[in-house]
């Protein structure tokens, strides 16, 4: 087998033996990803010379005896969101396409801690607005499982070069679904931790109360791995939870009888494609196999959660984005002969449609007369959400639902916004309350594409998603289509 279709935990095992190499495995990555992202578009910025320098570091230290970090070696890729010392961090956008950040963020400090390789950047929706990865400035990345599909977004690039082994695990974020979307579409794991367990110093900001930081990898016990590394409190962080998380690992092979799992009645009604729902039904099916009792519930509040989570957002990123005004940073317009068009023209200029769509519904939100009306009825509307959650968890270790109502549709298919929008109804709720949610692969449709579900669980469980994840992988993993690169 090609080392770039390993996972995590079998290259760390085969380095740790000094059976490979470093420069070995980062080298096989480079020249995969030089076959193919042409087509794929994954990777926005490469940072192939420094790549290599850094495994022949890391490879002569292990030679030495030295001691290294747990990820000493693996070759790794990062949204374009998170801020890369001396490296590019565009965002996907043109206003910041010019833009190297001094300092790293907390994510990269722990990775970099751990003596990874960085890759290089991923491609992703405009500020992480988008559910496919096509509204980016500089270029559309495609699904590995059918070129003329997207990857879904915002984390596409993140989704569809771990699918396509361009790195062996990526880091993404999660607003309103932007992990486990692309996760989902391309057959990948992709975990969206509990707000707070992941420190957000760095993550260049779309809706500060509802992005989080999360890993996507080839399998369960790699998602683990890295969990592992980058949750923790942190002080830059005023959001960062202070608890104690644990060894992710630990009981990760142990079985799940006596598990309560819910299902969401709401989940299953109008929307959701048939082979979607033929593939969930046969997941709760298998999880009752598995040892866990499985029961149908009600939750009425979901049906509010998509429009109250684009005001919230939309209002946060009104807010956020104001910052990018062509003065400190950034691209600035030259049409302007005044302080006032300097920044209306910058602003003009350096944001895409998406992004303006949502700066103008966000102010609009929060401007004077209609604060009430609408976002402070959304922010009442998380609460009963929240609410929600919690009776469920009363009595269920976890709820088993959707990612999405599709598959991966057609790069272009999706032409209004407010249908794009939709995609987004089974995400949304998990941001909204804060919890920690994985998406694994559950089944292929008959187009041969990935179909996706959602382990979603109380705050701090992430052990509990992972451990049940892993059983259901264990057993009833299938291997479905055919890579397209």
């Amino acid at each position: 087998m090609s080392l770039y279709r390993l996972t995590l935990h079998e290259l760390k095992g085969k380095m740790d033996k000094k059976e490979i190499s470093s420069e070995e495995v980062t080298q096989c990555f480079l020249d995969r990803i030089a076959a193919l992202d042409e087509k794929l578009g994954a990777y926005l910025t490469l940072c192939d010379k420094k790549a290599l320098e850094k495994a022949r570091e890391i490879d002569q230290k292990r030679m030495a005896g030295e001691l290294l970090g747990d990820l000493a070696g693996i070759p790794v890729a990062i949204k374009d969101n998170m801020c890369t010392k001396g490296l590019l961090t565009t965002c996907g956008s043109k206003i910041l396409g010019n833009f190297s950040p001094p300092y790293d963020a907390t994510v990269m400090e722990k990775l970099h801690g751990e003596d990874i390789v960085l890759l290089g950047k991923l491609n992703m929706d405009e500020f992480a607005m988008g559910g496919s990865t096509e509204s980016s400035f500089f270029k559309k990345t495609r699904n590995p499982w059918d070129l003329e599909r997207v990857p879904g977004g915002s984390s596409g690039g993140s989704a569809a070069c771990i699918a396509a082994h361009e790195a062996v695990f990526s880091l993404g974020s999660d607003t309103g679904g932007s992990i486990r979307q692309p996760a989902s579409f391309c057959g990948v794991v992709g975990m969206k931790p509990t707000y707070g367990a992941v420190s957000r110093y760095g993550l260049i900001a779309f809706a500060s109360s509802l992005d989080q930081i999360g890993p996507l990898t080839k399998d369960v016990r790699d998602m683990a791995i890295v969990m592992n590394k980058i949750v923790g409190h942190d002080r830059k962080d005023s959001t960062s939870a202070p608890v104690e998380y644990g060894n992710y690992e630990e009981g990760l092979d142990s079985d799940i009888k006596g598990m309560k799992i819910a299902i969401v009645k709401e989940h299953y009604g109008e929307g959701l494609n048939s082979e979607v729902k033929q593939s969930l039904m046969k997941a709760a099916e298998n999880f009752r196999k598995l040892g866990a009792t499985v029961d149908e519930v009600s939750m009425t509040s979901l049906d509010y959660a998509l429009p109250a989570y684009y005001i919230i957002s939309s209002a946060e990123a009104s807010s956020n984005l104001a910052r990018f005004d062509g003065i400190k940073y950034g691209f600035r317009s030259e049409n302007y002969e005044n302080l006032l068009e300097l920044y209306k023209e910058t602003r003009n200029e350096g944001f895409g449609k998406e992004v303006k769509r949502r700066i103008l519904l966000g102010t609009y939100a929060l401007s004077s007369g209609y604060y009430d009306a609408y976002y402070k009825k959304a922010q009442q509307v998380r609460t009963l959400v929240r609410r929600d959650f919690e009776k469920v968890f009363e009595n269920y270790d976890f709820i088993v639902g959707p990612v999405a109502p599709t598959t991966a549709y057609k790069i272009g298919e999706m032409t209004n916004p407010v249908e794009s929008y939709m995609g987004d109804i089974y995400t949304v709720p998990v941001n909204i309350a804060g919890l920690p949610a994985i998406a694994i692969n559950c089944g292929w449709d008959s187009k041969g594409l990935p179909i996706g579900m959602q382990l979603i669980g109380k705050g701090f469980s992430e052990k509990t998603l992972l451990k049940a994840a892993y059983a259901y992988e264990q057993e009833y993993k299938e291997e479905g289509g055919k890579l397209h690169v």
